[in-house]
């Protein structure tokens, strides 16, 4: 009787374990079915080895990569943010094709830091907010091309209103597959909140936000508190599933700064992103900072933004505009009026009205244009040769802008009588230099610029020389920028009729 007890216990554990283990195992089953989707086959046919020998020899010689925004790849419309899986295979095999191929944020970081520029034909595939597209779509389309990308992560967001974000248990998966890495994108800042009592709402990480309770602003201290414990918190999601420490961080809706003129809370924003992370990523800026020596010294890079509407034509024409040249790659830039990007608020495209061909702005008097301003950002050494005409006694002018989008830009002004250099401080220009010209309607300048060194010649007489920038590194350089004035409606507009760009 003394055995007989053990054993009949151990009969009925056995039982239940044999009634139990269906309906356990079925149960896990549709927890891991949650977590852990199943993937869509890609639309194309698998080509790994299409981006594999990608032009190794150009590699070699050392050009910035072009950052890509995404968001989500799926299938539901009515979103500009959705790329569908079709279009988002037929981009990346564009790009293969090419000669393209992808960064792991390690290789990103690296260069940012100083390191050896990856090659002409790079790019950094990022994807904002962790949505589960990439998983079921994106994850097996980067496989057929052997390509990889990095995903942003809202981390409170992760494992929520399932199925549009990603779980952990995808995320996981994404990153032993070697295609995937994951950055910062705030743990519960992706959102718009009240910052006054009227409710206007702004960034709930650039902004000091209204406290209802207390009817005021947050302070400053709190403000700092508040957006520091949430960095801290979303870090620490990140790495306690396993995952190396985010080094690169994205602006919730790509916002840097936040509402009203607060430069403090900007400032603090800086010094919280800075101590944790090498650089932000926006898809807008006040200025072109494309990846390289300037986005490296503001900390800051802009991406180039693929949405719904972007087609491959588009894509590849955003690359080659984003892509750095030097400058013996443009001998002759009012030859090529696409890659100019006016910035007179015009609406305008060309250079017809720098060149003298029209149309000018309506009402205005003031046109101005840039050269491909993404891909010379980094320029610190090259000089402008230009010649202009139809200039008139205090009535027209012309401009040459150096070290464009830097924060020390000069403008090299020309007018019938007088050569102006000027440097911009406080929002202004200033005068820093004059000299008196042979008064003509014509005349030929060229702007050398050479590291630090700005050295101004017209008609192969009067100079100009300044020499130090008020700022060093990246945050001197840049490319060139014409614009003209014209103050009589009546009169001709002075014009550039040629123009000549070298290396030094």
């Amino acid at each position: 009787m003394t055995h007989s007890a053990p054993k009949r216990a151990l009969l009925g554990l056995l039982a239940l374990t044999m009634v139990c283990a269906p309906f356990y195992g079925a149960w896990r089953y549709e927890d891991f079915r949650r977590a852990v989707t199943a993937q869509e086959a890609p639309p194309g046919p698998a080509s790994g080895a299409a981006a594999a020998g990608a032009d190794a020899e150009s590699r070699r010689k050392g050009v910035a990569p072009v950052v890509l925004a995404y968001h989500d790849i799926g299938r539901v419309g009515g979103s500009r943010y959705t790329v569908t899986p079709e279009a988002f295979d037929a981009q990346l095999g564009a790009l293969a094709a090419a000669g393209y191929r992808t960064l792991s944020s390690a290789e990103f970081v690296a260069y940012l830091r100083g390191g050896k520029a990856p090659g002409p034909r790079s790019v950094f595939l990022t994807f904002d907010d962790g949505t589960h597209g990439l998983w079921t779509h994106a994850d097996r389309i980067l496989a057929t091309y052997g390509m990889r990308a990095s995903a942003f992560l809202i981390t409170r967001a992760v494992g929520s209103h399932r199925p549009y974000y990603l779980s952990w248990e995808e995320i996981d998966r994404m990153s032993r597959s070697g295609r995937w890495d994951f950055e910062n994108h705030t743990h519960d800042l992706h959102r718009r909140s009240a910052v006054d009592a009227a409710g206007h709402t702004s960034s709930a990480l650039t902004s000091r936000l209204w406290l209802p309770g207390a009817r005021r602003k947050e302070t400053e201290a709190e403000y700092r508190r508040r957006v520091e414990n949430d960095l801290d918190r979303s870090i620490g999601d990140i790495t306690r599933h396993g995952l190396p420490v985010p080094r690169l961080f994205a602006y919730p809706f790509s916002e840097a700064s936040g509402h009203g003129p607060v430069p403090s809370v900007n400032r603090t924003l800086r010094s919280a992103l800075d101590a944790r992370f090498v650089a932000a990523l926006t898809n807008s800026s006040d200025r072109p900072l494309p990846a390289g020596r300037r986005a490296a010294a503001a900390r800051q890079v802009q991406r180039l933004e693929v949405t719904a509407a972007t087609g491959v034509e588009d894509l590849l024409a955003g690359v080659e505009r984003w892509t750095a040249v030097s400058p013996d790659a443009c001998p002759a830039p009012l030859a090529r009026p696409q890659l100019w990007q006016r910035d007179d608020h015009s609406g305008d495209s060309g250079v017809g009205a720098l060149t003298g061909v029209g149309p000018y702005p309506r009402g205005g008097e003031y046109a101005a244009a840039a050269y491909r301003p993404r891909s010379t950002a980094d320029w610190s050494a090259y000089t402008v040769e230009a010649a202009v005409d139809r200039l008139r006694e205090s009535v027209n002018n012309v401009g040459l802008v150096v070290r464009d989008g830097s924060l020390d830009p000069l403008v090299v002004a020309v007018s019938f009588s007088y050569v102006r250099l000027m440097d911009r401080r406080d929002g202004r220009w200033h005068e820093i230099g004059r000299r008196k010209l042979t008064e003509a309607a014509a005349h030929r300048l060229e702007v050398t610029v050479d590291g630090d060194a700005t050295v101004v010649v017209v008609d192969g007489m009067a100079k100009i020389k300044r020499v130090g920038t008020r700022v060093t590194g990246g945050d001197a350089t840049g490319g060139f920028a014409l614009s003209v004035r014209n103050g009589d409606p009546a009169g001709a507009w002075p014009r550039f009729t040629s123009l000549a760009v070298r290396p030094r």
